[in-house]
């Protein structure tokens, strides 16, 4: 069933094309999906018809769950209102999961990067990248650095995705770096009080690929969070990805 649900996104997306040419659709289910996200990864930001859309949620919540998802309900607190919690933040089920998005606010278009934001989109599916560029016509300008979105989850197991663009660090870290990080996790924290989010999952935003020293980023989301909770009822869960980063936070957190 999943093979034939597939061959018909990957079919359906091909066909979008004139510059792609695939003649054999792969048999492997691996490279299947590794065709399946190439494909996605790199399509610009439009609907898709109602049959489309509903093999991508089939398929997608499929994979999700074959992967396992993991309930904000069954973690233990580590401290009052705060979680820590080492996995794939695109199995979490909570209200909210943080995105870290560039400027452009659209996804990842490298094709099957490891990176959160492309691993966010493909999961969630075209519909996230197409709210996205939605958003980013209205505003009519790429989204400054610090300052968030809110979007619908797709197909996702949490119910929102807010976006917020980190700092990028070439060289020496400043403490403007530091400011406009410290921005994001308020932007994003703010943003989800104003929509009534009790709960939220935020990943190691500006770490990676955008070069924020992985210690100073994780004491400066503790700071902000421990602070933004004292006055607001607010829940939030830090997702780490390696055992680097949840070496570091345990050390941060009670």
């Amino acid at each position: 069933m999943a093979e034939r649900v597939s061959e018909y996104l990957i079919k359906y997306l091909l066909a979008e094309r004139q510059d792609i040419s695939v003649t054999v659709v792969p048999e492997n289910e691996e490279e299947r999906f590794r065709l399946y996200r190439s494909l996605v990864n790199i399509r610009p930001a439009a609907e898709a018809d109602k049959e489309y859309v509903k093999a991508e949620e089939k398929y997608l919540k499929a994979l999700t769950a074959k992967k396992g998802i993991t309930d904000k309900r069954d973690l233990t607190p580590v401290e009052k209102n705060i979680y820590l919690w080492k996995g794939d933040i695109t199995t979490l089920r909570c209200d909210a999961i943080v995105n870290a998005a560039n400027s452009a606010m659209t996804g990842c278009w490298r094709p099957c990067h490891s990176c959160i934001d492309n691993c966010i989109h493909t999961f969630a599916g075209i519909g996230l990248r197409y709210e996205c560029q939605q958003i980013m016509n209205r505003q009519g300008h790429e989204e400054p650095t610090g300052k968030a979105k809110i979007t619908g989850a797709y197909n996702l197991p949490c119910k929102y995705v807010i976006h917020t663009v980190g700092p990028v660090v070439n060289g020496r870290l400043t403490e403007e770096h530091c400011r406009l990080l410290e921005s994001s996790y308020t932007s994003c924290l703010e943003l989800a009080l104003e929509k009534g989010i009790k709960n939220m999952a935020f990943c190691c935003i500006s770490t990676g690929v955008f070069g924020f020293p992985a210690d100073k980023a994780a004491e400066i989301a503790v700071r902000t969070v421990r602070r933004f909770i004292k006055s607001n009822d607010t829940e939030v869960i830090f997702n780490v990805f390696t055992q680097k980063d949840y070496s570091i936070y345990s050390r941060l957190l009670r």
